[in-house]
Protein backbone atom coordinates (compact mmCIF):
# COMPACT_ATOMS: atom_id res chain seq x y z
CA UNK A 1 0.00 0.00 0.00
CA UNK A 2 1.62 3.09 -1.10
CA UNK A 3 0.77 6.28 0.88
CA UNK A 4 0.71 10.14 -0.01
CA UNK A 5 0.53 12.72 1.75
CA UNK A 6 0.19 16.40 0.52
CA UNK A 7 1.67 19.39 2.22
CA UNK A 8 1.99 23.46 1.09
CA UNK A 9 -1.34 24.40 0.63
CA UNK A 10 -2.37 27.93 2.00
CA UNK A 11 -4.28 31.06 1.51
CA UNK A 12 -2.36 33.44 -1.43
CA UNK A 13 -3.32 36.39 -2.92
CA UNK A 14 -4.39 36.60 -7.14
CA UNK A 15 -1.33 36.30 -8.79
CA UNK A 16 0.70 34.78 -5.95
CA UNK A 17 2.32 31.42 -6.00
CA UNK A 18 2.34 28.23 -3.47
CA UNK A 19 4.50 25.08 -3.96
CA UNK A 20 2.38 21.56 -3.41
CA UNK A 21 4.38 18.38 -2.20
CA UNK A 22 3.24 14.97 -1.81
CA UNK A 23 5.91 12.67 0.13
CA UNK A 24 5.49 9.03 -1.19
CA UNK A 25 5.67 5.19 1.11
CA UNK A 26 7.57 2.52 -0.66
CA UNK A 27 10.53 1.40 -2.43
CA UNK A 28 9.28 1.72 -6.05
CA UNK A 29 8.46 4.72 -6.20
CA UNK A 30 10.35 6.25 -9.25
CA UNK A 31 8.37 3.41 -11.18
CA UNK A 32 5.29 5.15 -10.94
CA UNK A 33 3.32 7.59 -12.44
CA UNK A 34 1.73 10.61 -10.40
CA UNK A 35 -0.92 12.82 -10.44
CA UNK A 36 -2.34 15.80 -8.69
CA UNK A 37 -6.09 16.59 -9.04
CA UNK A 38 -8.11 18.94 -7.43
CA UNK A 39 -12.04 19.43 -6.31
CA UNK A 40 -13.46 22.66 -5.54
CA UNK A 41 -16.88 23.20 -3.42
CA UNK A 42 -19.40 21.41 -4.86
CA UNK A 43 -17.58 20.36 -8.48
CA UNK A 44 -16.05 16.64 -9.44
CA UNK A 45 -12.95 16.12 -8.89
CA UNK A 46 -10.95 17.20 -11.82
CA UNK A 47 -7.12 16.50 -13.33
CA UNK A 48 -4.17 19.28 -13.05
CA UNK A 49 -1.27 17.49 -13.75
CA UNK A 50 0.49 14.07 -14.33
CA UNK A 51 4.06 13.28 -14.42
CA UNK A 52 5.44 9.45 -15.81
CA UNK A 53 8.02 7.85 -13.46
CA UNK A 54 11.21 9.35 -14.79
CA UNK A 55 9.48 12.91 -15.22
CA UNK A 56 10.20 13.02 -19.14
CA UNK A 57 6.65 13.34 -20.05
CA UNK A 58 4.07 15.52 -18.54
CA UNK A 59 0.48 16.91 -19.14
CA UNK A 60 -2.04 20.06 -17.89
CA UNK A 61 -5.54 20.83 -17.64
CA UNK A 62 -5.89 23.45 -20.42
CA UNK A 63 -7.02 25.71 -17.17
CA UNK A 64 -3.71 25.43 -15.33
CA UNK A 65 -1.13 25.09 -18.41
CA UNK A 66 1.77 27.96 -18.60
CA UNK A 67 1.30 29.02 -14.91
CA UNK A 68 1.57 24.97 -13.02
CA UNK A 69 4.72 22.80 -13.30
CA UNK A 70 4.63 19.41 -12.21
CA UNK A 71 7.88 17.58 -10.99
CA UNK A 72 9.58 14.82 -9.22
CA UNK A 73 12.33 13.84 -6.98
CA UNK A 74 12.77 10.24 -7.43
CA UNK A 75 15.58 10.20 -4.68
CA UNK A 76 12.67 11.80 -2.53
CA UNK A 77 10.22 9.64 -3.09
CA UNK A 78 8.19 13.32 -3.98
CA UNK A 79 6.58 15.22 -6.42
CA UNK A 80 5.50 18.59 -6.37
CA UNK A 81 3.29 21.40 -8.23
CA UNK A 82 4.47 24.37 -8.54
CA UNK A 83 1.61 26.69 -8.83
CA UNK A 84 2.15 30.63 -10.37
CA UNK A 85 -0.19 33.37 -11.19
CA UNK A 86 -2.59 31.92 -8.92
CA UNK A 87 -6.29 33.02 -9.69
CA UNK A 88 -9.82 33.03 -7.39
CA UNK A 89 -10.46 29.58 -9.68
CA UNK A 90 -7.76 27.51 -8.66
CA UNK A 91 -9.52 27.36 -4.95
CA UNK A 92 -9.67 23.72 -4.04
CA UNK A 93 -8.78 21.11 -2.33
CA UNK A 94 -5.51 19.33 -4.29
CA UNK A 95 -5.10 15.63 -4.13
CA UNK A 96 -1.99 13.53 -5.32
CA UNK A 97 -2.55 10.18 -7.35
CA UNK A 98 -0.15 7.01 -7.72
CA UNK A 99 -0.73 4.99 -10.42
CA UNK A 100 0.94 1.62 -9.02
CA UNK A 101 1.12 -0.43 -11.86
CA UNK A 102 2.03 2.14 -14.63
CA UNK A 103 4.84 4.83 -15.02
CA UNK A 104 2.31 6.42 -17.90
CA UNK A 105 0.23 9.16 -16.98
CA UNK A 106 -2.94 9.81 -17.54
CA UNK A 107 -6.00 12.40 -17.02
CA UNK A 108 -8.17 9.65 -15.86
CA UNK A 109 -8.65 9.31 -12.02
CA UNK A 110 -10.16 5.97 -12.02
CA UNK A 111 -7.39 4.79 -12.96
CA UNK A 112 -5.35 6.17 -10.34
CA UNK A 113 -4.72 3.39 -7.25
CA UNK A 114 -4.13 5.31 -4.15
CA UNK A 115 -4.71 9.12 -2.71
CA UNK A 116 -3.62 11.13 -0.61
CA UNK A 117 -5.93 13.10 2.09
CA UNK A 118 -5.77 16.72 -0.39
CA UNK A 119 -4.59 19.70 1.22
CA UNK A 120 -6.53 23.22 0.69
CA UNK A 121 -5.52 25.67 -1.41
CA UNK A 122 -7.38 29.39 -0.79
CA UNK A 123 -7.11 32.26 -3.39
CA UNK A 124 -8.27 35.56 -2.38
CA UNK A 125 -9.11 38.16 -5.12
Amino acid sequence: QVQLVESGGGLVQAGGSLRLSCAASGRTFSSYAMGWFRQAPGKEREFVAYINWSGSITSYAESVKGRFTISRDNAKNTVYLQMNSLKSEDTAVYYCAVRKFSGLGTTSLRLYDSWGQGTQVTVSS
